[in-house]
């Protein structure tokens, strides 16, 4: 994966951590396990951890799938 060519700005890295704030929380109170949770998005669970950390940005595909696993609105996991 090709790196930035700039930094991120502080309040992109604070969203990303934010969104994976939700993320957690939606799916705990959806029951669910990182695990559970990747494969019925098919992705590896360390790319949920890498989401749910703020380390990474989901792909919108993946948020899609992420949010219909997890029965919640887009809107409500990016805030």
């Amino acid at each position: 994966m090709p790196l930035r060519r700039t930094p991120l700005p502080e309040w992109a890295i604070t969203r990303r951590r934010e969104l994976g704030e939700r993320l957690v929380a939606t799916r705990r109170a959806a029951g669910l396990s990182q695990d559970q949770l990747a494969d019925r998005v098919g992705v590896e669970r360390r790319t949920i951890q890498r989401y749910e950390s703020g380390e990474r940005d989901p792909r919108y595909t993946d948020l899609l799938l992420i949010a219909d696993a997890l029965g919640a609105p887009v809107t409500d996991l990016v805030g």
